[in-house]
C-alpha cells in the first residue's frame, strides 16, 4: 500500500511532455562541478504555472457516456455519490497537482527509499548481524543424543585393526572355533556432551571478527546513503541548470526572431542591405540549434535523476527557489574523520585486522570438558558362549530393552601440532590485506582534504561572482537596448547588434547561474566533510 501511494505521489511531481526538438547528445555535460549553472529568478514562477495548466487540463477532461432514459436517474445518483466520495479524498491530490513541484528533500527521501543498491547493502548488514549473533553461540556446549538399534551377529576374533577412512563393525562377542550365524537385536542409547571451556581467545576472536564485519557493512550502508544523497542533490541542481538553459535559449530565440522580423521589413523597403537578412536568418538557426542542444542536455540530466530515484520520468518540475536564495552558513564542526567514506575505509582495516587475529589464534589448543551417558541392550544373554550357543533371543522387544548402563566424564586438551605451519601464511596474507586497506584509507583521506580546500575556494569565488553578475547584466541589457535603437535608425550594423545580443544572453546565464554556483560549492563542502546536514538544512 505504501509503495502505491509513493508512486502516485511521484507521478504528481512529473510533467510529461514530448520535447519539440530531437537531437544528438551534445559533446559537453552539465555534471562537471566546475560548469557554470543557470536559473533566473524572474522565470521561477513559470514551472508552477505550467504544472497548474497541465493539472487543469487533466481535471477538465470530460467523459461522454450514453445512458438510456430508464437509467438516467441511477446514473445521476451514481455521479452524485462519486462526487461526494472524491470530494472527501481529493483535497491533498488536487493540491499536489496544483503545485506539482518536486522538492529536493522529497527527491532525496524517495531516492533513498527506492534505490536498489541501498536495499542490497541493508540486506548484507542484516546478514552480518545474524552471523554475529551466531558467533556467540560457539560458547555453548555440544550435546548429542543418539539412538541406535541393530540386528546382527556377534562373532569375536583376536587381531589388530586400524580403521582409516572406513569404519568396521564393532560387534562384541566370544571367540569361537567355528563361525556362528546366530543373530539377535541390539540397541545403544547415549547422550554425549562436549564443552570447550577455554580456547585461548579463539572463540572471542571469531566474535570480534563477526562484529567487525557488522561495523564494516554498517559503514558501507551509511556511505552508500551519504553518497547517493549527494548524487541526488547534485543531479537536482544540474537539472535546475539545464532547465534554465532551455529558458535562456528560448528567450534568445525570441530575440533573434524579433530581430529577423525587423531586418526583413527594413530590407524589403531598402533601408538595410539584403545581407542583413541572411545574417538574421543565420542567427535564428544558431539560436534554434542552441535550444535543441539545451533540451538534449536537460533530457540527459533528467534521465540520470530518474535513475537515482529509481523511477521512469520524462521531465520533472523542480523547486526554483534555489535561484534568488543563498545559504547563510558555510562552516561545520564535523571532523573529516567522521566522513562516512573515511569511516568505511577505517572499518575495512579493522575487519582485516580481526581476520588476522582469528588466523593467529586458530593454531592454539583447546581445553574441553566431556561426558557420556549410555545404555545398551542386546538379545544375547550374559552367558552366551561357544559352550552355550543357545543363550540368545531373536525377540525384538528383548533385544532393544536396555540392560547395561555406563557413564564417562573427564577433561581433555587437544592441540594440532601442525596448525602453526598451516595457518602461518593465512595470517600473513591477512596482514597484507590490512596494509592494502590502509593505503586506500590514506588515499581517500588525502582526496577529501584537497576537496575540502577546493570547496572553500569555490565558495569564495561563487560569492564574489554573485556580487558581480548584476552589474554585468545591467550593462549588457543597456548595450542591447542601445544597439537595437541604433540599428532601427540605421546607425549601426547587424553584426554589432548580434554581438550585443550574445552579450545579453551570456549575462542572463551568469546572473542566474551565480546562485546555484553557491549551492553547488556548499554541496561540495558537505560531501568533503561528510556533514550533509550543512547543505540540506539550508536548502529551500
Amino acid at each position: 500500500m505504501t509503495n502505491g501511494c509513493t508512486y502516485e505521489k511521484l507521478n504528481m511531481f512529473i510533467k510529461r511532455r514530448k520535447p519539440p526538438f530531437e537531437s544528438i547528445p551534445p559533446s559537453t555535460s552539465l555534471h562537471d562541478p566546475g560548469k557554470r549553472l543557470h536559473h533566473p529568478p524572474e522565470e521561477a514562477t513559470k514551472n508552477s504555472g505550467s504544472a497548474s495548466r497541465y493539472s487543469k487540463s487533466n481535471m477538465n477532461r470530460t467523459i461522454t457516456t450514453s445512458v438510456s432514459p430508464s437509467r438516467q436517474g441511477y446514473a445521476f445518483l451514481f455521479l452524485v455519490w462519486a462526487g461526494c466520495f472524491l470530494s472527501a479524498f481529493s483535497p491533498q491530490t488536487l493540491h499536489a497537482q496544483d503545485t506539482g513541484v518536486l522538492k529536493l528533500s522529497e527527491a532525496i527521501t524517495e531516492g533513498l527509499r527506492n534505490y536498489q543498491s541501498i536495499h542490497a547493502k541493508q540486506q548484507y548488514l542484516e546478514a552480518s548481524e545474524a552471523l554475529s549473533k551466531n558467533a556467540r553461540n560457539e560458547y555453548l556446549p555440544n550435546v548429542i543424543a543418539s539412538v541406535q538399534q541393530n540386528y546382527g551377529t556377534v562373532n569375536g576374533q583376536f587381531g589388530p585393526l586400524g580403521a582409516v577412512g572406513v569404519l568396521g563393525v564393532s560387534s562384541a562377542g566370544p571367540t569361537s572355533a567355528d563361525e556362528s550365524w546366530n543373530a539377535a537385536f541390539g540397541a545403544l542409547y547415549l547422550v554425549n556432551a562436549n564443552w570447550e571451556v577455554f580456547s585461548f581467545g579463539r572463540v572471542q576472536s571469531r566474535i570480534q571478527l563477526a562484529d567487525a564485519q557488522v561495523r564494516r557493512d554498517s559503514a558501507d550502508l551509511e556511505q552508500e546513503r551519504f553518497i547517493h544523497s549527494v548524487k541526488i542533490a547534485g543531479s537536482y541542481l544540474n537539472l535546475l541548470v539545464a532547465q534554465q538553459f532551455i529558458r535562456n535559449a528560448e528567450a534568445n530565440l525570441r530575440r533573434a526572431e524579433a530581430v529577423r522580423q525587423n531586418v526583413r521589413a527594413r530590407a524589403l523597403t531598402g533601408l538595410n542591405p539584403g545581407v542583413d537578412s541572411s545574417l538574421a536568418n543565420s542567427e535564428v538557426s544558431r539560436a534554434k540549434l542552441s535550444l535543441i542542444e539545451m533540451r538534449t542536455n536537460a533530457q540527459l540530466v533528467t534521465n540520470q535523476l530518474s535513475q537515482l530515484l529509481n523511477m521512469t520520468a520524462d521531465s520533472f518540475v523542480l523547486d526554483t527557489t534555489f535561484v534568488g536564495n543563498t545559504p547563510q552558513n558555510f562552516n561545520t564542526a564535523l571532523e573529516l574523520a567522521n566522513n562516512p567514506q573515511v569511516k568505511f575505509y577505517q572499518a575495512r582495516i579493522e575487519q582485516a585486522n580481526s581476520a588476522a587475529r582469528v588466523a593467529k589464534r586458530s593454531m592454539l589448543p583447546g581445553v574441553n570438558l566431556f561426558g557420556v551417558y549410555q545404555a545398551r541392550a542386546s538379545g544375547f544373554q550374559y552367558n552366551y558362549s561357544p559352550e552355550f550357543p543357545d543363550r540368545y533371543s531373536t525377540d525384538y522387544g528383548k533385544g532393544v530393552n536396555p540392560s547395561r548402563y555406563n557413564y564417562v566424564a573427564g577433561v581433555s586438551i587437544a592441540w594440532n601440532l601442525v596448525s602453526p605451519i598451516k595457518v602461518r601464511q593465512q595470517a600473513r596474507a591477512q596482514r597484507f590485506v590490512s596494509e592494502g586497506y590502509r593505503y586506500e584509507y590514506e588515499q581517500i583521506n588525502t582526496q577529501l582534504k584537497n576537496q575540502l580546500i577546493f570547496s572553500d575556494q569555490r565558495i569564495t569565488n561563487s560569492l564574489q561572482s554573485l556580487q558581480e553578475v548584476p552589474l554585468q547584466y545591467r550593462a549588457a541589457s543597456d548595450a542591447y537596448l542601445q544597439k537595437s535603437v541604433l540599428y532601427r535608425n540605421g546607425l549601426t550594423t547587424i553584426v554589432d547588434l548580434q554581438i550585443a545580443m550574445l552579450a545579453l544572453n551570456k549575462a542572463e546565464v551568469d546572473r542566474s547561474v551565480a546562485y546555484i554556483n553557491v549551492w553547488q560549492a556548499l554541496l561540495l563542502k558537505a560531501a568533503a566533510t561528510g556533514d550533509f546536514d550543512l547543505f540540506i538544512n539550508q536548502a529551500p
